[in-house]
């Protein structure tokens, strides 16, 4: 077992102006001593500091290490978090440990380096209300932990590898993309829900959330010897999906299809991947752990921003022609014309589409993985593509009607499910259990 904590390097905005308050000391890359207010920004090819008393050069890649890690913070001000989500918008963020800015594409991009221990008690209060039950934050103390451990392993694989990562593969007729976190070549993870959500110290912890972190300290999952891509999302809608309708074509053997209960619910054909079981689905309201309205167990899940969401398990978007042809253009730069229907192709275990062929005036094309669905489909992102699609003619005019279910990619832990075992007496290893069949809790360090 290895005793040493792991650091790690966190992107956390990317802007071409950065304003920040250091509170303590901080020791630079020439060795000076830092405080008070500060703006760094990028000008000609170069980055400038500056505290309104005198501006100078920096190096490329400029570090601030905090003399007394215990006692000083970091405010970066005006970070945007929910990025191209329905609730984006732009906060002060407080965070623990050092700080290194660098060029990237003409921005600077400001990242925090901490201890994983560190980040998990911010991630697990910035994920969920940090007054969540001791087992559902105990679970997600080494989900995340298990998540992020994998994610730079994979990192160091792909630098090691020759043959080049592709997420992205276009014809005439098909276009397949998923996101993943391996564009970030210059830090482990970025601190938007993109990889894990991560706000630093500005979402306040509680002894609880310490005390999972504590309890659990160095606990991951592993499968056959290596740590588990343990992912998770917020509602999976009843029925868990699989690692390889999301992302890259790997299956693993612990993110298998499962429904999100103790039990099957009558009266369903969980072949989902069939169209009319889908529909079904869908259309129905199937028990589940994460089918519930229980406001005191959502409240441990959505923080203030994500409880705008009130429809979660079942939802429905309405949409005229005209406005989702125009959508579709501006948010895949794919012009369809007047888009005339859509045939679901190929669905996940899930119900969630895997790949769907728009219809349209001027072209026919197939999309997929499932956030390019999602993308597609609203300003922001759906809460799912787990959809079922409806054509009618209100006033004279074509409307699309979106049926779906569940909130986000559906593989792995699901949030509200977990947060309901929590409530109904499971204990975290009972819940990681559920979620991710055959793999083996253990200490790393």
């Amino acid at each position: 077992m290895n005793t040493k904590i792991p650091t790690i390097d966190v992107g956390i905005m990317f802007e071409k102006e950065i304003h920040f308050t250091l509170q303590g000391e901080f020791r630079d890359s020439r060795n000076d001593l830092l405080t008070g207010e500060w703006k760094v920004w990028f000008e000609n090819g170069n980055i400038y500091l500056s505290n309104n008393l005198a501006a100078f050069q920096i190096e490329e890649s400029f570090t601030l290490v905090p003399e007394n890690p215990e006692t000083t913070s970091i405010t970066l001000h005006d970070v945007t978090i929910g990025i191209n989500f329905h609730w984006e918008r732009k906060e002060d963020q407080v965070f623990k440990g050092g700080l290194k800015f660098i060029i990237e594409n003409e921005r600077i991009t400001a990242i925090n380096r901490l201890s994983i221990e560190d980040y998990l008690t911010s991630v697990i209060s910035s994920e969920m209300s940090a007054t969540s039950s001791s087992e559902l934050l105990k679970a997600h103390a080494v989900i995340s932990r298990s998540w992020l451990l994998a994610q730079i392993e994979k990192n160091e694989e792909l630098k090691s590898t020759s043959a080049a990562y592709q997420s992205f593969t276009e014809t005439e007729d098909e276009r397949i993309r998923w996101y993943d976190r391996e564009d970030h070549e210059n830090f482990d993870v970025c601190a938007d829900d993109h990889c894990q959500r991560y706000q630093g110290i500005t979402r306040a912890s509680t002894k609880l959330v310490e005390q999972a972190i504590l309890e659990t300290f160095g606990e991951i999952l592993s499968y056959d010897n290596k740590i588990c891509d343990a992912r998770f999302s917020k509602c999976c809608g009843g029925k868990v999906e699989v690692f390889e309708n999301v992302w890259e074509p790997v299956s693993h053997p612990y993110l298998q299809k499962m429904v999100d209960n103790d039990k099957d619910p009558v009266g369903f054909n969980l072949n989902l991947k069939e169209e009319n079981a889908a529909e079904s689905w869908i259309f129905g309201n199937p028990e589940a752990f994460c089918n519930t309205h229980d406001k005191k167990v959502l409240s441990q899940v959505l923080n203030d921003y994500d409880q705008e969401t009130n429809d979660f398990y079942r939802w429905k978007v309405t949409y005229k022609q005209n406005e989702i042809s125009k959508l579709i253009y501006k948010r895949i730069g794919i012009d369809f014309g007047l888009v005339q229907d859509f045939i679901p192709i190929e669905r996940g275990e899930s119900g969630r589409l895997v790949k769907l062929k728009i219809v349209g005036t001027q072209k026919t094309m197939t999309i997929g993985k499932e956030l390019e669905i999602r993308k597609a489909l609203s300003e922001s992102h759906l809460y799912s593509s787990a959809i079922v699609f409806d054509k009618e003619e209100i006033d004279g005019e074509i409307v699309f009607i979106l049926k779906g279910a569940g909130w986000g990619h559906g593989v792995g832990l699901c949030q509200i499910g977990a947060a309901v075992m929590g409530d109904k007496g499971y204990v975290y290893k009972e819940i990681l259990n559920h979620y991710f069949q055959g793999a083996k809790l253990e200490k790393r360090y």
